[in-house]
């Protein structure tokens, strides 16, 4: 029996692969078009379909909405029923059928023209009512549902999802859309962290940044270590220059060489060129410098080369960076 299941499973797969691979070869002046009349939209697009094709269609607004395109879903059935007060002629609106002859979008059609918003459609069939009083239609058509019934959407759906990615992308290239623009729309997320975060958001400043002088002793600079607890410690100048940094690793070193850690000086045993960087790096950026360089810390310096912050892997673990 298992083996059945595997067997229907890699139909399935391989039906719905089929069914968006012979999209590509639809892609003509039309999907230019479609793309043109929204980026030269002044208003919204507004997402419609009924039954699966609604489903679909609410995850190709939040698509567009989360990559540049300001796009909202609308059910028909509530459209006739007050919610055509959220379209203004302002607005394009692309509509989801397979069949084309969807009774709730068909109703609402002489309304929409009225308002002279813009009428995209996605449909299975290019002679249907709804792609003929389409100003743009993509053609969605399948050659069969993968049911074994042809009778659930399913090849169908994958299709008119697979299309309406490709429209939001190609939106996303044609406005310049960047990897900020997009984390702007995601802040709450693990790829909002990534993007938006700096390093001054998650270092440590003030009295919480670990640092000596350069005649400080050993023991002096462990202290300080032990304090800040962030496994390191800048060594500064006379006028608060960063000129070296003793950190965890510095001091496994220093007793291989067999020193006298209670008698020697911080200067002779910290790193004189300690990897920094400076304000408003990105975290995401900061940690692939950690990474490349090997190294569990970082020191954020200003134009003068002070130190106005440090951060280590750990920060970076509790703001989600990693």
């Amino acid at each position: 029996m298992s083996n059945d299941h595997i067997a229907i499973a890699r139909r399935v797969l391989d039906e719905e692969a089929r069914a968006v691979a012979a999209l590509s070869e639809r892609v003509s002046d039309d999907f230019v078009r479609a793309c043109e009349r929204i980026l030269e939209c002044s208003g919204r697009v507004i997402v419609t379909g009924m039954g699966k094709s609604g489903h679909i269609g609410s995850k190709v607004a939040a698509t567009l909405a989360s990559t540049g395109t300001p796009a909202f879903f609308v059910h028909p059935g509530e459209a006739s029923h007050g919610d055509l007060g959220m379209i203004t002629g302002a607005d394009v609106v692309l509509a989801l059928s397979n069949s084309g002859e969807t009774g709730e979008i068909l109703t609402i059609l002489p309304v929409i023209k009225r308002k002279g918003a813009g009428l995209i459609s996605l449909t299975g069939r290019p002679g249907s009512s709804l792609a003929r009083l389409s100003d743009v239609h993509l053609d969605v058509a399948v050659q069969e549902e993968a049911c074994p019934h042809n009778l659930a959407p399913t090849s169908s759906t994958t299709a008119t999802l697979a299309m309406g990615d490709a429209l939001a992308i190609a939106l996303l290239e044609a406005r310049g859309f960047t990897p900020e623009d997009f984390a702007l729309s995601h802040p709450g997320g693990s790829l909002g962290r990534r993007l938006l975060l700096k390093v001054d958001d998650i270092m440590h400043t003030g009295e919480q940044l670990p640092r000596v002088p350069k005649d400080a002793s050993l023991p002096q600079a462990l202290l300080e270590m032990t304090h800040k607890g962030l496994g390191m410690t800048t060594v500064v100048d006379d006028d608060g220059r960063l000129i070296g940094l003793f950190t965890d690793g510095d001091l496994r070193r220093t007793l291989e060489k067999g020193l006298d850690i209670r008698q020697a000086g911080i200067a002779e045993v910290m790193s004189r060129q300690p990897v920094t960087m400076a304000p408003g790096l990105l975290a995401a950026e900061a940690l692939q410098i950690m990474e490349t360089r090997k190294i569990n810390g970082v020191i954020v310096c200003d134009q003068q080369g002070r130190p106005v912050g440090a951060l280590n892997t750990q920060d970076l673990l509790r703001a989600g960076v990693m």
